[in-house]
């Protein structure tokens, strides 16, 4: 397939880019007009436009910070064109993501998505779907469409590891430092680019990345004004319906966006329905010097809870299987049926409003000027309040659990009785973030940046129902907590290039974490929590540009990572749990021409203390993590895409890790003696890491504005503990999708598109995701294990109009 391109006629067209006083301009982008494909200019400003076809053609050059310029040019042969680009009499947006985003010269792992990629992968799933064909991410779904509460883990590092920033501004939630997208229902219709960084990447605000980063910038407008609407059906009673206005920009100066979106899916798995509504306001004003911008979103969710799974017998159509779980569980007659007549779509909750209702809205204030033709700052002041609740229906509940009397009727004690209950959270989370940017030189660049943010969390339950009358009330709370938490960090990054083919970075991080909880906790015990952290996150890298086209890279990152709440409130009383340490090492090639781009890279992310469930209990009964000594990741990535001919393009990454814990000790709960049964393991794989993660997309455009995309992942088999026990895994899948896009314009109309999306075209049958538990009763070991099924083939069809 590639010879055609080694044997294809050699010409080009080469240049220099420089300022208006003619200094060069190093990592300039050169591209032709209205195709995807570019080259950066080297440290000297040169470029080479190489394997070009004679004929006329339009050359950009454009530069952060510089008005773009383009050129047409008629050629037979081998051109020379240089640019000589002017300052720009705005700033752009990206200055405001400039500071945590990496480039060419910063030697970390990372791939870009823009504006265009974003939306032709949006048919209103969740955005770890969006992403889920990016170098080593595997997603998973609850209610298995991508519609609801989803999940996205990269180099098999969770979700909680995953550092998310929106404009520089931390989204991960400060206590469980988890990201629920859920919160942020068509947050890609909003969004104008992401850069994911794997491994540590570069210092940013906020959680620490223990396996990658997702950098995303919002929209920054239109220079005219428009309105659309996109509107997607699909199966499961998919529907997804936004509108979009801006104003363009109005004297050269001000520009106002809007976004309204609905989503709602009755999703794969039985009433595991969503109802998600979001808003996106956006207004800007950009000066000569200054831009100021103010975001304004938000998100509400209500969906129906499907975060149990199904029992492996119900999965695998198991009858006494089935009736042995029952019999184990002692489900009453109803939720026996259900078990056994429901299928792979099965969901132990039947309770009508057992559902999870949240709110979350976020106020953004961006401010970035250009003090002098070396100096620039970019600053944010933002406040996200959040408030919710999931409700649920339990049946024989002890009185004394919730802190209620038992009810005595004549001479007859009740103890337990069936009731609802509501456990809520109401959080603000407000801060300041900032970079300072100093270029005293063409081949020196300094950034100095860092941020201040407090969270105060209300976790409280209620009990809203109870068959029996106590002495509670419904508004009453059965469990009160505080949780506060400052986050304190300050960064140092400089990239210097001694020669031209030569870039080394450096990147100092200092972060504080303190940390306080206070109150009770839904076991009723009391809680008094108070921790103080202290990280230092050194980075450094070389670059080396072995000509324009292409360059190698390497480099040493340290991250350091408090524990989540959980390891806090469920630890044994007096011994906090310690912070996870990681050593990552990054090496990797990269090319890209005209036709084809490539990038290679191995990794070896070596841990010290990281936390994982090992099945030991606390001193009251609460399972929790702890941590083990030594860990690794080690893998390579490659990650690449050629234009075979103007009709066919080839995507194609893949991620090969091994992921190891060096010692590890399992505990299970003997029932018979009262005392856990300890096994000890070496060199065991660690949870929810595939060794194989492979994805392969062929693009056919066959006439002007419309493309056939063919896409196949696999993702290998993935165990549930870190036993590496073979009766405890998710069996490797591989899943094929397909999506088509037309686009055409008519008068009055700027654009319409026609999107369609089948997904799992082969109707294949797997689980993503699961969980398992072991115990001894009666001298034998049960093991539970849990999963959950993704819907077979399905679709998605979308109209979008945009005038």
């Amino acid at each position: 397939m590639l010879l055609p391109y080694f044997a294809m006629a050699q010409i080009t067209i080469s240049g220099k880019i420089t300022d208006n006083n003619q200094k060069p301009l190093s990592g300039a982008t050169i591209k032709l007009k209205n195709k995807k494909t570019a080259v950066l200019s080297d440290a000297s400003g040169n470029y080479t436009l190489g394997n070009l076809s004679a004929g006329k053609v339009v050359i950009v050059a454009s530069y952060v910070g510089y008005q773009t310029e383009e050129k047409t040019i008629e050629f037979s042969g081998n051109n020379t064109v240089n640019f000589s680009l002017n300052i720009s009499t705005f700033l752009t947006e990206e200055v405001i993501v400039r500071a945590t985003r990496a480039t060419e010269k910063s030697a970390t792992t990372y791939k870009n998505l823009n504006k265009e990629e974003i939306q032709q992968n949006n048919f209103g799933q969740d955005l770890p779907f969006i992403l889920q064909n990016t170098p080593g991410v595997v997603v998973n779904s609850d209610a298995g469409a991508g519609v609801g509460y989803t999940g996205i883990s990269i180099r098999g590092t969770d979700n909680s590891r995953i550092n998310v920033t929106v404009n520089g501004i931390p989204i991960n939630d400060s206590e469980s430092q988890g990201t629920f997208y859920v919160n942020m229902p068509d947050f890609a219709s909003s969004v104008d680019n992401i850069q994911i960084q794997r491994g540590v990447g570069t210092s940013t605000n906020g959680a620490g990345a223990f396996g990658g980063s997702l950098n995303i910038q919002t929209a920054s407008g239109e220079a005219e004004p428009y309105a659309e609407s996109n509107n997607t059906f699909g199966s499961f009673n998919t529907w997804k319906n936004t509108v979009k206005v801006g104003t363009g920009l109005i004297n050269n100066k001000f520009s106002f966006d809007g976004r309204l979106s609905r989503i709602s899916s009755d999703g794969y798995v039985d009433r595991g329905s969503s109802l998600l509504k979001s808003f996106y306001l956006s207004g800007a004003y950009k000066g000569e010097k200054d831009l100021l911008r103010v975001n304004v979103f938000a998100g509400n969710e209500k969906t129906y809870q499907s975060w149990n799974g199904i029992p492996e017998s119900r999965l695998n159509n198991d009858v006494a299987g089935m009736n042995a779980y029952i019999a184990r569980n002692e489900l009453n007659a109803a939720d026996a049926a259900n078990l056994l007549n429901s299928g792979r779509t099965y969901n132990a909750f039947t309770y009508n409003d057992q559902t999870d209702n949240y709110a979350q809205n976020h106020y953004q204030l961006l401010y970035a000027r250009q003090i002098s033709s070396t100096l620039s700052f970019n600053g944010a002041l933002h406040y996200t309040q959040g408030k919710g609740y999931y409700e649920e229906y339990k049946t024989g509940q002890k009185f004394s659990a919730y802190g209620l009397n038992n009810v005595v009727a004549g001479t007859t004690t009740i103890s337990k009785t069936d009731l609802i209950r509501r456990r809520w959270l109401d959080n603000d989370f407000y801060g300041v973030t900032y970079a300072l940017n100093y270029v005293p030189e063409k081949n020196l660049n300094f950034t100095l940046g860092g941020a201040y943010n407090e969270y105060k969390g209300a976790h409280f339950g209620q009990v809203i129902w109870s068959q029996y009358a106590s002495n509670g009330s419904n508004d009453r709370h059965y469990y009160d907590n505080d949780g506060f938490k400052t986050d304190f960090n300050i960064y140092a990054k400089a990239n210097y290039s001694p020669v031209e083919q030569l870039s080394i970075f450096a990147d100092l991080q200092y972060r504080r974490i303190y940390y306080t909880i206070d109150g009770t906790e839904n076991k009723l015990n009391t809680l008094s929590i108070k921790d103080q952290l202290n990280f230092f996150n050194p980075k450094i890298g070389a670059t080396y540009f072995i000509n324009p086209q292409s360059n190698l890279y390497a480099s040493f990152s340290v991250a350091n990572k408090e524990p989540n709440r959980n390891d806090y409130t469920d630890a044994i009383a007096g011994a906090f749990p310690k912070p996870e340490t990681l050593n990552d090492v990054e090496f990797g090639y990269r090319f890209k021409n005209k036709l084809f781009n490539v990038g290679a890279n191995a990794y070896g992310m070596f841990y010290k203390d990281q936390l994982v469930f090992t099945g030991k209990i606390n001193d009251v009964g609460g399972n929790f993590r702890q941590n083990v000594d030594k860990s690794y990741r080690m893998g390579i990535e490659i990650d690449g895409s050629y234009i075979i001919s103007p009709q066919f393009i080839l995507n194609a990454n893949a991620a090969f890790s091994r992921n190891k814990i060096k010692n590890y000790t399992e505990y299970i709960e003997d029932y018979d003696t009262g005392v856990q049964k300890v096994n000890t393991y070496s060199t065991t794989n660690i949870s929810f890491s595939p060794n194989q993660v492979i994805f392969g997309e062929l693009v056919y455009k066959p006439v002007t504005g419309f493309a056939i995309a063919l896409q196949s992942k696999y993702v290998g088999k993935q165990y549930l503990d870190n036993t590496q026990n073979e009766e405890r895994r998710l069996k490797g899948y591989w899943v094929n999708n397909a999506r088509l896009g037309y686009d055409f314009k008519f008068n009055g109309v700027k654009n319409v598109n026609l999107g369609l999306l089948v997904n799992n075209l082969l109707n294949k049958k797997y689980e993503s995701n699961g969980y398992t538990y072991g115990y001894i009763s009666g001298g034998a070991l049960t093991t539970e294990n849990f999963y959950f099924p993704q819907a077979g083939t399905n679709f998605l069809l979308s109209l979008n109009v945009k005038f």
